[in-house]
């Protein structure tokens, strides 16, 4: 079974003033997304690198998550180290990821430039550092499309399922009106 783990990286949130937004946003998307069965990690978790740290370590060495997607704490602000967090445990840099993300924010809002996201593999697990607001969420994920539903611009999970497939997880279906799931050909089961 595709296990993900969800990280909430929040000060307000972790300390109960303020009603977590991303991981509910994360959980519906993939419920509406995902055809393949997944079950989640979650954790909800201050702004502090070494508590992010522990806990991206724990999700991938300890419970062998496949999949981890961070939301928040990834701007310019003093305070947001979720990028330092999860470059310093990673194994190898996914750079494509970020580059897709703030390609598809740009879209939406100029400051996409100051956006830190970055992409990771640690072990045999795909870390994604998401933005915080449940539409930008969406919108990374999706892609941009027009009015029709048609694709412009990808959304970064359209290579999820593949760079899992090719880390040896869980081969993972999606729902092709959310987000198209793109493999090569000798890659399809």
């Amino acid at each position: 079974m595709l296990k993900i783990g969800l990280i909430s990286v929040s000060d307000r949130a972790s300390n109960g003033t303020y009603q977590d937004q991303g991981i509910p946003t994360l959980i519906t998307w993939l419920q509406t997304a995902l055809i393949t069965p997944f079950i989640t990690e979650n954790r909800v978790i201050a702004d502090e690198q070494t508590i992010i740290e522990t806990t991206l370590c724990d999700l991938v060495d300890n419970l062998h998550c496949d999949l981890i997607i961070t939301t928040g704490g990834t701007g310019p602000a003093l305070r947001d180290v979720t990028p330092d967090a999860t470059l310093a445990i990673a194994d190898r840099v996914m750079p494509g990821f970020g580059e897709q993300m703030r390609q598809i924010s740009l879209h939406f809002v100029p400051t996409a430039i100051l956006s830190r996201q970055v992409a990771v593999i640690r072990n045999k697990c795909l870390i994604l550092n998401l933005p915080g607001q449940p539409k930008s969420i969406q919108e990374t994920l999706e892609g941009v499309k027009d009015k029709q539903g048609n694709v412009i611009v990808s959304g970064i999970f359209a290579s999820v399922p593949y760079c899992i497939q090719l880390l040896d997880g869980p081969y993972i279906e999606t729902h092709e009106q959310i987000v198209k799931a793109f493999r090569p050909k000798n890659a399809h089961k």
